[in-house]
């Protein structure tokens, strides 16, 4: 498509020099439609080509280069849906075999005797280093990337890293940014370059400062958009007197009286909070941040019975299916007694189901409704909606939560999140919501116990895994992605679940979880998981695994220095739920000792607020690039944890503003003012 007017961001992908129909359908399926789209998919990391090194020199868990000729015929397996090619190859200090996935063309490449330099992931496999997924390139290709920052982008299917880069390219080439569109003011008191600049270093760095510089603008950036729409949303909101007459009856303390357990002071403390709200002058919009296994479940129950006591309908919104039915399960059993009706709702349900709940809801014929995303379907009408609860804030967000309380006439609103975020970032990102915090753990809790182990570890984790299975027990397995740009997520964990099915008992049914997979597979494995009928679970993060297996007493997380200190801690409350002890073995493919020292962090200790803590002290820009880190808000290229000074830096500018200047900001960059006004917070 010609372009005869400067390239703008808000143009379409097609006028980029070099994207036909197929590429743009390609694009499109990252969700990139736009110049600016393009070049805000940011690099997820950075690779350095060093030197080849010697075949005797490599070493498991680094990526190595090595100079070999090829000195075997190819050999080629079929996995499952992997089609896996190999070969050896040999310099003048050893021999070392090479495989490759679902790439059967390399066998026209790689012929006998050919010399070539080949790159990629040194790992163990049946006790010898193999190099997996190398890339293959003559001296004169690899000397040319020596010592330069290459960008590695996330991708899709017909979407090749070279193509990023050379639509990345093309599109700054032709940019028209003339004028910066931060006050000169907020440039110059935050010392933050220019962002054509930033652009331009973060897709390609001169060096590693020129893109932290331009990676440090660009979190400003985000940051400082994402609290201007946070006070325009304040803005709007008013505080609405509570129309809902909720007196405090007394059943609740009696019900609490009658728990097999007594609540922390922490949990009756935040009880009396909401209660208050729930019986108070204005309508409540709070959030309880407290750590994984704190109690915040049955608080929200205390809260449902309340509303539905006095005459009102409650709703909880939960991330998945597998979830809203164990919540719908307890919350029957823990109401039996007061003779309410209860109902689930979850997208998996038929029409018919889903039409007869429709209007049951719409009737006032049930007083609780418990489901997913469902809830807040257009069909869903509720009679007398007073109460809307979200668990796992961060699943839903602030647009979702409106799309909830919007049902009802301002309800009360009560929003969960089990990621314990320090204090003054909490106040910063839940800035519409009262806080209260739940900074203590039930007596009943049986203390997990950690391990930090290196990769040598694993065949001991493995019988250990098969004794807890034995006793009745079951196990998470968490597998990374190592490589996403070469190999995809399913096939790693694929991969791994093969490897684990060889090394355990043939008696332990293993199954796995992965992001590729369709809502219903997903949702069939999970609540398999929970029935016990599988033994061993390897997942990626990417997947929402938050079900409540009481009966799952092993977290094995590999790669574990690759992770953020506060997302190992989540994943670790996986675990610990139930009577029986749990165990957390984190294995490092790192020998470093600043990885040593980070993991010993949560070897120590168990107390989520103090990791988040130690996580905001130790990480700076320089860990972000690998696997997502915080895993609690969305952002493209902030991390709320390293980047906590620049939160609040942002947020310290947006919040100073004056009037003139918000007005000619907005003035003068009406696709920016759009973007404010419509912020897509569903996943923030």
């Amino acid at each position: 498509m010609k372009q005869d007017n400067p390239m703008k961001l808000s143009d379409p992908i097609r006028v980029i020099k070099g994207i036909g129909e197929k590429t743009e359908k390609d694009f499109n399926k990252l969700g990139l439609f736009t110049v600016g789209a393009v070049l805000q998919h940011y690099p997820r990391g950075y690779d350095s080509f060093e030197a080849p090194i010697p075949i005797e020199d490599i070493s498991e868990g680094n990526t190595a280069a090595i100079e070999a000729s090829v000195f075997s015929g190819i050999q080629t397996k079929q996995v499952r849906n992997l089609k896996i090619l190999s070969c050896r190859v040999k310099d003048s200090t050893g021999i070392i075999t090479l495989t490759w996935f679902n790439m059967p063309f390399l066998r026209n490449k790689l012929h006998m005797g050919y010399h070539f330099i080949f790159r990629g992931k040194v790992v163990r496999k049946n006790g010898v280093l193999v190099i997996e997924q190398p890339t293959i390139y003559t001296r004169e290709e690899y000397v040319s990337k020596m010592n330069v920052l290459q960008p590695i982008y996330s991708l899709t299917a017909g979407l090749t890293n070279h193509a990023i880069l050379k639509a990345v390219k093309n599109a700054l080439n032709e940019l028209e940014l003339s004028k910066d569109y931060l006050p000169k003011r907020v440039i110059k008191e935050n010392n933050l370059i220019s962002y054509k600049s930033a652009l331009m270093e973060i897709h390609f760095p001169k060096s590693r400062e020129t893109m932290l510089d331009a990676r440090s603008r660009l979190t400003f950036d985000e940051f400082f958009q994402f609290t201007l729409a946070l006070q325009a949303l304040k803005e709007k909101k008013v505080l609405w007197n509570n129309g809902f007459h909720i007196k405090n009856n007394g059943i609740c303390s009696e019900f609490i009286s009658n728990l097999p357990y007594d609540l922390t002071k922490a949990q009756l403390k935040v009880w009396k909070e909401i209660r208050n709200d729930l019986t108070g002058t204005y309508t409540m919009n709070r959030l309880v941040q407290g750590d994984v296994g704190s109690g915040k479940t049955i608080l929200a129950a205390l809260s449902l019975l309340l509303v539905a006591l006095n005459g009102y309908q409650g709703s909880l919104m939960v991330p998945t299916e597998v979830l809203a039915k164990q919540h719908y399960e307890s919350i029957t059993e823990l109401f039996r007694e007061y003779n309410l009706n209860i109902i689930l709702l979850v997208g998996s349900m038929t029409a018919s189901e889903k039409k007869k709940a429709y209007e049951k809801i719409k009737n006032h014929e049930v007083d609780i409704i418990i489901g997913t995303h469902a809830l807040i379907q257009e069909k869903v009408e509720y009679a007398n909606l007073a109460l809307a609860i979200t668990d796992e804030q961060h699943r839903f967000g602030v647009r979702q939560r409106e799309s909830l309380s919007g049902k009802g006439d301002h309800p009360h609103v009560l929003v969960m999140s089990a990621t314990p975020i320090p204090r003054t970032l909490a106040i910063i990102l839940y800035g519409d919501l009262d806080i209260s915090v739940l900074d203590e753990l039930p007596a009943n809790r049986l203390p997990i116990k950690n391990c930090v182990v290196d990769t040598g570890y694993r065949p001991t984790a493995y019988r250990f895994i098969e004794k807890q299975v034995a006793e009745g027990r079951q196990a998470y397995v968490i597998c990374p992605m190592v490589d996403e740009s070469e190999v995809m997520e399913a096939e790693n964990v694929i991969e791994y679940t093969e490897k684990l099915k060889e090394a355990i008992a043939p008696s332990i049914s293993v199954e796995f979880l992965h992001g590729k997979m369709k809502p219903k597979e997903k949702n069939d494995i999970m609540e398999r998981f929970a029935a016990g009928q599988i033994h061993v679970l390897v997942s990626t993060t990417v997947v929402e695994v938050g079900v409540n297996v009481p009966n799952a007493t092993v977290m094995m997380i590999e790669n574990a220095e690759r992770f953020g200190l506060a997302q190992l801690h989540q994943l670790r409350g996986r675990v610990g739920r139930g009577k029986h002890q749990s165990y957390c073995i984190l294995v490092s493919g790192s020998r470093g000792k600043e990885t040593k020292e980070r993991l010993e962090i949560l070897n120590k200790s168990n107390d989520g607020f103090y990791i988040a803590g130690e996580d905001l002290k130790l990480r700076g820009p320089g860990d972000m690039f690998g696997i997502r880190q915080s895993g609690d808000m969305e952002f493209k290229i902030g991390d709320i944890y390293s980047d906590a000074t620049i939160l609040m830096k942002a947020n310290e500018a947006a919040k100073n503003l004056t009037e003139k200047e918000l007005d000619t900001l907005l003035l003068e960059n009406p696709e920016l003012a759009e973007k404010i006004n419509n912020y897509d917070m569903n996943t923030l």
